[in-house]
């Protein structure tokens, strides 16, 4: 029989070796994938965030503001209240703007205090070429504090911060946070770990999450100049000593209720904890309006009010 067309013998050296070859290769291929995809996910978030927010609400009786700082231009709107109300700083989520906090500072301007909502760096129409997960926000915030302390010497002021807004204000350094009257910490991460887990963990999986944290994670110190061991608000919340609110979807899964509670167990003057029942990773303000009102509201016009304060400097 002609042989001419016969399969080759499985005994051949040349294919004996193909077969690892092969495997070898697949391996590397794949490899190479990973790595692009990984530092692909990396450009992408840590991208900035622009946006065109627009004119100041005519219902704020708001002034549209630029601020200076070391991180860049800081865009906001500002509304000074009414005198002896207190003041607040509104802080938005990540990939967002200060268009976020809207409903919350109608919520405030309604009861007479002041608002002032900013772009955090790299995001809205503030200045930035990258996110960095809070570390360079906070300089935005800095600017913005500083601004609020300059325009209304005499109020007592609050922050307002928002996942991403309660990093940026945590990982501000104390000498340049100043003193603060009150605080409210909306689903914040504890440690930049465990954000970066719990976010991969909801889109592909328990394993393939802990896999590639790591390798997203290492990306930092060469795309922003800053070590995961910088970015832990929890580690920050330890030295603000400042009355707090802490807040959290009882079903979040990008911040889980257990962080959301170490996260309330690290403040020095825990006010109260909040876990919202029914929500996600959410816009509480939103979902829960009433309950946020009855809470938040009262929480800062108890602690910013000038005449609440003498109540309460008075009270044993």
């Amino acid at each position: 029989m002609d042989d001419k067309g016969a399969s080759p013998s499985c005994n051949d050296p040349g294919l004996r070796a193909l077969g690892p070859r092969r495997w070898a290769l697949a391996l590397g291929s794949a490899a190479l994938l990973t790595l692009l995809l990984v530092a692909g996910a990396g450009e992408l978030l840590s991208r900035s965030a622009p946006h065109a927010v627009g004119e100041a609400p005519q219902e704020l009786n708001a002034q549209t503001i630029h601020l200076p700082s070391t991180s860049g231009q800081v865009s906001g709107w500002f509304s000074p209240g009414r005198p002896g109300r207190g003041a607040v700083l509104l802080l938005h989520g990540v990939r967002s703007h200060r268009g976020q906090m809207l409903a919350r500072a109608r919520l405030l301007h309604e009861a007479g205090l002041g608002v002032l909502l900013i772009d955090l760096p790299a995001h809205g129409e503030s200045s930035g070429q990258r996110i960095s997960f809070g570390w360079r926000e906070s300089q935005g915030v800095a600017a913005a504090l500083h601004f609020l302390r300059r325009e209304l010497p005499q109020e007592r002021l609050g922050v307002i911060g928002l996942s991403l807004g309660g990093a940026s204000l945590l990982l501000l350094p104390p000498a340049q946070r100043g003193p603060l009257q009150a605080v409210v910490l909306e689903s914040v991460y504890p440690t930049i770990e465990e954000a970066v887990h719990n976010r991969l963990r909801v889109r592909i999986g328990e394993f393939l999450s802990r896999g590639l944290t790591p390798l997203l994670l290492s990306q930092l110190p060469l795309r922003l100049g800053v070590e995961p061991a910088q970015l832990r608000p929890e580690q920050a919340l330890r030295q603000l000593d400042t009355p707090v609110l802490v807040a959290g979807g009882q079903l979040d899964t990008q911040t889980p209720p257990a962080e959301t509670q170490r996260m309330a167990a690290a403040a020095p003057q825990l006010q109260a904890l909040w876990l919202v029942e029914g929500a996600h990773h959410t816009d509480l303000q939103a979902f829960a309006p009433e309950a946020y009102r009855q809470r938040v509201l009262a929480f800062l016009i108890q602690r910013l009010r000038a005449d609440a304060a003498a109540v309460l400097t008075a009270t044993p």
